[in-house]
């Protein structure tokens, strides 16, 4: 990720990110201390302990892997801890990543989701105003639910679960703070479905993409829901970091970050049998779910025009890029 997407200069500038051990947001970390090696890098992260949701997934989806490599400085913390965010405000940011959050769809604590999510923006916000940084934060296409496709800002928002609601409440947040500080930079990045490096510690929500290939890697058939037509905006997160990256220094607002075309759960299996030169038999089963989102895909027409985002990954040059790094993982949980 050596492509610069702006004209700023972040050396010397103080940025922090958090859920900065996390998938994307340690993607950003690595992407900043490689183009700006000069920039104070302040990574704020829960990381992963011996707790777990219902589900079975950690409560926190950092660790400390992800950062295997970086220089910066690292601070755990939870962001609806007071104590822990006391952290954040003796230093005088530049620009703010905010990635942390509750980002399993799974979870159905209500309260703890919308403190986590979208209560928590508040302290962002704050901190933004009172150092004139650029804060950018992590939307999510779950804002949609089902609502047909292709998903554009301002339309159909009926999520369906309440971590979609949670993060919708977030980009109603950013819409109200601004009538009252039209000063404030701020901007929500809508992710569709992101896969890529550094995702593999997100356990049961990684990406279809990893969790097929590891099967696939393992011998096994690869599993996918009756008759894989389902559709989804599949993003590389190399372009998640670009859309976050350009988002510095543009107009306020909420924009979508996809790939802004819908592939099928088929053509993953046959994109990922190619690259790994395995068979593509595919074992069909129901799909257990009363609610399923049959198709998504992102409109980034606004994402293009004031971001200047342009997605520099297909699915198959993306899958293609993340094969060594599947094939890696594979090994790893191999070996032991």
């Amino acid at each position: 990720m050596s492509s610069l997407y702006t004209d700023i200069n972040f050396n010397k500038k103080n940025i922090l990110i958090t859920g900065g051990a996390g998938f994307i947001g340690s993607n950003i970390a690595f992407y900043l201390q490689h183009n700006y090696p000069d920039a104070n890098i302040v990574v704020f992260d829960k990381f992963q302990s011996s707790d777990f949701f219902p589900s079975g997934n950690h409560t926190g989806l950092g660790h400390f892997k992800n950062l295997i490599g970086f220089k910066g400085q690292t601070i755990s913390g939870n962001i609806i801890s007071p104590a822990d965010l006391q952290q954040l405000i003796a230093i005088k940011w530049d620009y703010i990543f905010h990635q942390a959050a509750i980002s399993d769809t799974t979870v159905t604590d209500q309260s703890l989701v919308i403190k986590t999510n979208t209560n928590s923006l508040n302290f962002f916000i704050d901190l933004a105003l009172a150092n004139n940084a650029h804060l950018v934060y992590a939307s999510s296409a779950g804002t949609y639910g089902n609502s047909p496709s292709p998903n554009r800002v301002g339309l159909g928002e009926v999520p369906e679960n309440v971590y979609g609601f949670s993060k919708l409440m977030m980009d109603n947040l950013l819409w109200s703070t601004l009538k009252i500080h039209p000063e404030l930079k701020i901007t929500g990045l809508r992710y569709f479905n992101v896969y890529g490096n550094r995702e593999f510690y997100k356990g049961k929500t990684a990406s279809m993409i990893l969790q097929l290939g590891l099967q696939m890697l393992k011998g096994n058939k690869p599993r996918i829901f009756k008759y894989g037509e389902q559709s989804r905006d599949f993003v590389f997160v190399d372009d998640v970091v670009q859309a976050n990256i350009r988002s510095v220094g543009k107009p306020s607002g909420v924009y979508n970050v996809g790939s802004g075309v819908a592939r099928t759960f088929n053509d993953i299996v046959n994109i990922l049998a190619q690259n790994l030169s395995l068979p593509s038999d595919i074992e069909y089963f129901d799909n257990p779910y009363t609610f399923y989102q049959n198709n998504t895909c992102a409109d980034i027409v606004d994402t293009g025009h004031v971001l200047a985002y342009k997605p520099n990954f297909t699915l198959e040059q993306g899958i293609a890029a993340y094969t060594p790094e599947i094939i890696r993982v594979h090994n790893e949980i191999k070996n032991g």
